[in-house]
């Protein structure tokens, strides 16, 4: 199945919320801490349950590889086996490496995290050396199983730095960015309308939320910027095309909210932050 229809429809199921399991061990609490002696185990433990808490309410769960690569073999043992076990019960995973490379760099990269110990549904990219650092990855989306989130607008204040920039044709690196994505996507979309080929759009600049969400009409997007970083609700409803085309990505705010429930059931407290984070936005959606 394609992959964006499958992400569609798990939206439509379930909601928009995109869980990021950037598990730090800072997150974790003390009396889980204290039930495991090796990180590998501590880590995916306290990532199953919050998994198994929140898989019937959020759209999919995107596991940024560096909270993992930091902790050496045993962090990475832990990132495998966690999107191993999402495969495993259905859910969609996104890997966040954004990696950037091209050529033969590029096809390894496709190859470790297409297939093999690493293998997740849909990966983030770089797009800034170019479309061929891009182009060494379609043949994975050509099978429609496989799909590529590129960082188009992001949701940091440095995005301004460059993406901002406006070139001589008279308009910003980022709109010509996500134009290129899109004209590159053209012969892998899906049933409902959407490429393999999503993009990265953050919602902390609103200003040009209704013109890329027009331009960008078959990309599929990935949303952050929610919450901690000053994205509003009602921000995020302005990327999505009738509360779908798009997944709003929440990490600390959910795996840390038994913390701000003063709880020790983190698992819960997770679920009931990734229920409010949906109701939430979807309460904004106007069209």
């Amino acid at each position: 199945m394609h992959v964006m229809d499958r992400l569609y429809e798990s939206v439509s199921r379930k909601g928009i919320v995109c869980l990021g399991l950037d598990t730090s061990l800072d997150y974790i609490p003390q009396e889980l801490k204290n039930s495991f002696h090796n990180i590998e185990d501590l880590l995916f433990e306290f990532n199953k349950k919050i998994i198994d808490a929140t898989e019937d309410k959020v759209a999919c769960f995107k596991v940024q590889i560096a909270y993992y690569e930091a902790l050496g073999l045993s962090g990475l043992k832990a990132y495998s086996r966690t999107l191993k076990y999402l495969k495993e019960i259905g859910s969609i995973t996104i890997a966040d490496i954004k990696r950037g490379d091209i050529a033969d760099t590029a096809r390894m990269y496709a190859r470790a995290h297409f297939q093999g110990d690493f293998e997740a549904d849909i990966i983030t990219l770089s797009p800034y050396m170019g479309l061929d650092s891009i182009e060494p990855y379609v043949d994975y989306l050509k099978n429609k199983e496989k799909g590529v989130f590129v960082l188009v607008r992001t949701s940091n204040k440095g995005a301004e730095d460059i993406q901002y920039i406006e070139h001589a044709q008279g308009e910003k690196i980022y709109n010509t960015v996500g134009k290129k994505i899109q004209k590159l996507g053209e012969g892998l979309i899906g049933e409902k309308g959407y490429s393999s080929i999503g993009a990265v759009i953050g919602c902390t600049h609103v200003e040009e939320a209704k013109q890329i969400r027009e331009e960008l009409n078959s990309t599929f997007f990935l949303i952050p910027g929610y919450g901690a970083q000053g994205g509003k609700a009602e921000d995020v409803a302005l990327y999505l095309k009738a509360g779908n085309g798009g997944v709003v990505n929440s990490s600390r705010k959910i795996l840390l909210a038994y913390k701000e429930r003063n709880s020790r059931d983190f698992a819960l407290c997770a679920r009931e932050e990734a229920i409010r984070m949906n109701d939430e936005i979807m309460s904004k959606i106007t069209t």
